[in-house]
């Protein structure tokens, strides 16, 4: 009989195994993107990472017969269960050999760790809290997964219901091909918005980007409040966001929507560096040389793929035609005149007003992402 036994992560040398973890699950997937070694040490580092300023998390490796045969993180953000009135942990960064023995021993882990905090609920995956990579891929396994987006084995479905999970929610991934009809029918609708609103629309100022991603951070805020799994952005979270991001922003790929003075709106979309990513194999070094760093840097200045990240209007303007204006203008600034395709995501499977403005300007649903939960009391 094998022998499963799971472990808390508690020395550099055991975290440094549960990210290289990934490399043996995904040796034979064409379509995963190796994630940056040095980017997912800072993001588990409890020193640097700001989510440590308000939550916990911990993280556990599972060894069936000595060698190491799956991964998971619980967290608790006691933001998220404030604002909610809710007692819920999650689960995340889940990888798993499919065996279902080695996957409940996990879950069991992550089970007893978030009952120690008084939590009676697990949902995931979700790295940390919904503004961060979440949701387990159950359709479009043989597309790569683009900047922050999860990618997942099929089997990994059956290791979490079979352990008593159930659908919580899902999210939609959108791709847009042909912007054309898309950048018409916007065009109708954002001349008869600026005829009842006088709606400016301009690209983030990246010289001052701390001041913007502060402005962003209010109205994504206030704009997503009332969503599910909605949990706002700290001052610290927003900053540490901003600065991992910086070096891949592009002007025109961020803008804002003002009515007055007053912030009305925005949206973010980012050259897919995944595309880059996946021939880097987890490193921006190659014989002591920068290599990798600089094909980033020079990709994204010339990126054929994107991916729109975020777009948010406050509450009042919601019927201002605001959300249309945004999404044309980054539709002609980056798909039209660069050329680009890319995905929009993600949407909640009952946002049902966002999903039909999708279709009905061409995007195509190509992929869907599940949370589960499940009562751990």
């Amino acid at each position: 009989m094998a022998n499963i036994e799971v472990s808390e992560v508690t020395s550099r040398r055991e975290r440094d195994a549960f990210i290289k973890f990934q490399w043996q699950i995904y040796t034979n997937d064409q379509a995963w993107v190796p994630p940056l070694i040095i980017e997912r040490k800072k993001f588990l580092d409890r020193k640097q990472h700001p989510f440590y300023r308000h939550g916990d998390a911990a993280l556990f490796l599972a060894r069936k017969n000595g060698n190491i045969a799956g991964r998971i993180m619980a967290s608790d953000d006691p933001n998220y269960n404030s604002l909610h009135q809710t007692n819920v942990g999650c689960f995340g960064m889940f990888e798993c050999v499919d065996d279902k023995d080695v996957a409940a021993a996990l879950f069991d882990a992550a089970a007893s760790w978030l009952r120690n905090k008084g939590r009676t609920e697990m949902m995931g995956p979700i790295d940390y809290s919904t503004n961060y990579v979440c949701g387990l891929l159950i359709d479009g396994y043989q597309f790569p997964p683009t900047i922050l987006t999860a990618h997942n084995p099929p089997y990994y479905r059956q290791l979490i219901e079979n352990c008593g999970f159930r659908k919580t929610k899902d999210w939609y991934a959108w791709w847009f091909a042909d912007p054309s009809n898309a950048a018409a029918r916007l065009r109708r609708l954002g001349t008869r918005s600026k005829n009842r609103w006088p709606v400016m629309i301009r690209p983030a100022n990246l010289k001052n980007l701390r001041d913007e991603s502060r402005r962003l951070r209010a109205i994504f805020n206030h704009a997503w409040e009332k969503n599910w799994g909605f949990v706002p952005f700290t001052e610290a979270e927003i900053a540490f966001m901003t600065e991992e991001l910086k070096p891949v922003i592009v002007p025109e790929f961020a803008w804002i929507a003002e009515i007055g003075s007053e912030p009305a709106g925005f949206i973010l979309c980012l050259p897919d560096i995944n595309v880059v990513l996946r021939d880097l194999n987890g490193r921006l070094t190659r014989f002591g040389l920068p290599i990798g760093l600089i094909r980033l840097l020079t990709y994204k200045n010339r990126a054929q793929q994107g991916r729109l990240i975020a777009l948010g209007v406050v509450k009042k303007y919601r019927r201002a035609g605001i959300a249309e204006m945004l999404v044309l203008r980054i539709i002609e600034e980056t798909m039209i005149k660069r050329g680009m395709t890319g995905e929009m995501s993600m949407t909640l499977e009952d946002n049902h007003m966002i999903n039909r403005f999708l279709e009905a300007i061409g995007a195509e649903r190509y992929k869907t992402y599940r949370i589960y939960g499940k009562s751990i009391a």
